[in-house]
């Protein structure tokens, strides 16, 4: 037995000295391969120590742009091989991704100067299944624009159609100018689409000879100010229901005053037909499936809150525009230049995600009976998001990150946009919903006439302030109702649900209770007064 242990004792103590000769061999060899090493591995922090990833660091060959079992170097979604950039010697710009597009089996990209000739580098590029990115054109100009085209089988993004075998068409009359939506025709979809300029011009272009004829100047037509210093700045355009509806998202200083009104909500049905204004105020999005009711919805803002007007299309006694209001997640997204093109996009099947101020949604593109359902917040972020889709079963955010945009930012060089690449579940690990708005702010208030219905579920902690301005009564009586099954009572049966009265002298806020809940909330004053009504929700 004792030679047994001794037996053991001397193997063990055999080993360790083994080991550290090991070591020390390792520790100097170390002393000579330190530099070969570093070249192989580094070690990329995430959110803890315990979420550290060994990668190989990017490199320009596209063999050593993935580890050794394939998956491509990223850092929590955000692959640095795919990022989109402009040239660094001016002059300076932006490199905004403009519009994102899948499309026989490649990600199709297109990425944005501020201004056309303002810069260098920006392109379009596709991304292969293998993560590969390919430059396919080089342009000076800005463009956020996408559609499938049904009729041709093709794909128009920036001033490019792409057929099913990647075959790449230029509209030569659009490469220097500044196009931000495509939409279908009215009266010869087969050939024609719209294109709309950011500057206010409305061509029809040719899908076959690639040429554009100018329709209008919609700065003109839509009565813009552009000589009163605002400035024209349209962002999306959408066919249905027999109409085409265009937005822009014009908003400065003199319209947060509300003494002046650049922003537009339009609409026009056809040659021999006006345009129709239906808002004057800023609009970023106009989107709509043919289907579930040929709901059309169009998002905007004003110093309020974020709008929503939706048209029902398929029920002729809802066939009008209703508004609602939603929270603002941020006010860093209320200039006309901040705002960069958020988004009503399919990114689940028959499912919508809504950007918007900051917040993402949950939107349903269904509408029966006038009503308007399934909205809900999901997310705030500080991301500048121009447009976002699905591609290889993941969700994709363009990015338009910082950038010194004519040198007013000098503590930045290169402009860039990264790509993140995740799935739409992850939204719900973003910031918690929150925001604030007002249905009346400064506002002549006639009595018994509600407000518009102000998005609730889905916040925590809800406070309403009401501050009366001017009134020819002493105090101001005020009823606080709710909608607790979404369809904002345009259902017979399904009324508003009276939860608060209050009575104002000048001002008073209240607390909703812990817990409380409903899908829509809406005040009513029973006098005449200049009244501001502002919801917080923490």
């Amino acid at each position: 037995m004792r030679f047994c242990v001794l037996l053991v004792l001397a193997i063990l103590l055999l080993d360790q000295c083994v080991d550290s000769q090991s070591q020390r061999r390792k520790k100097k060899n170390r002393k000579y391969n330190i530099i070969s090493d570093r070249k192989k591995w580094t070690v990329f922090q995430s959110y803890s120590s315990n979420d550290a990833i060994p990668t190989m660091p990017p490199a320009p060959s596209s063999a050593n742009t993935s580890m050794g079992g394939g998956t491509p170097f990223n850092v929590g979604g955000i692959f640095p091989h795919l990022t989109l950039t402009a040239d660094s010697e001016g002059p300076r710009s932006e490199c905004g991704t403009g519009a994102l597009m899948p499309w026989a089996d490649k990600l199709y990209v297109v990425s944005y100067l501020s201004v056309p000739n303002a810069g260098n580098g920006t392109g379009l590029y596709s991304i292969d299944s293998d993560f590969q990115l390919t430059k396919l054109a080089n342009h000076r100009s800005t463009y956020a624009n996408r559609l499938l085209h049904r009729e041709s089988n093709q794909i128009v993004i920036g001033a490019w159609l792409i057929d099913i075998h990647g075959n790449v068409s230029t509209f030569q009359d659009l490469l220097h100018v500044r196009v931000a939506a495509t939409a279908e025709h009215l009266t010869d979809p087969k050939n024609l689409v719209y294109m709309l300029g950011m500057d206010g011009p409305l061509w029809e272009c040719n899908v076959y000879n690639l040429t554009c004829v100018q329709l209008f100047d919609l700065v003109q037509t839509l009565g813009i100010p552009a000589a009163a210093g605002e400035q024209p700045h349209f962002k999306a355009a959408h066919t249905m229901n027999d109409r085409l509806v265009v937005t822009s998202n014009t908003f400065e200083e003199a319209d947060f005053e509300g003494v002046q009104d650049g922003g537009r909500l339009a609409e026009w049905t056809g040659p021999g037909n006006n345009w129709t204004i239906l808002a004057r105020t800023a609009f970023v999005e106009v989107a709509g499936r043919r289907n579930f009711g040929k709901v059309i919805y169009a998002l905007g803002w004003d110093y309020r809150s974020v709008i929503l007007k939706v048209f029902n299309g398929d029920d002729v006694a809802y066939r009008k525009w209703q508004t609602y209001r939603l929270p603002k997640a941020s006010h860093a997204y209320d200039h006309l230049w901040q705002t960069e093109w958020p988004r009503i996009r399919e990114v689940e099947t028959e499912r919508y995600l809504m950007d918007m101020h900051g917040m993402f949604y949950e939107l349903s593109p269904l509408g029966w009976a006038g009503s308007m359902w399934g909205v809900r917040p999901v997310c705030q972020h500080l991301r500048m998001i121009p447009d976002y889709t699905s591609f290889r079963g993941m969700l994709v955010l363009g990015g338009n990150q910082v950038s010194s945009i004519f040198d007013n930012n000098v503590v930045t060089g290169q402009a860039q946009s990264g790509l993140w690449f995740g799935k739409t579940d992850d939204l719900w690990g973003f910031g918690k919903p929150q925001g604030w708005g007002a249905v009346w702010r400064r506002d002549s208030v006639t009595a018994n006439t509600p407000s518009d219905p102000y998005l609730m579920t889905g916040f925590d902690k809800k406070v309403l302030f009401i501050t009366v301005l001017n009134s020819t009564s002493p105090s101001v009586g005020f009823d606080v109702e709710v909608d607790v099954t979404g369809a904002a009572a345009h259902m017979a049966g399904e009324e508003w649900f009276p939860v608060a009265s209050l009575t104002v002298e000048k001002s008073e806020f209240f607390v909703f209770p812990t817990g409380f809940s409903a899908h829509w909330v809406r005040v009513v004053a029973r006098h005449n007064a200049v009244v501001t009504a502002y919801f917080h929700y923490t």
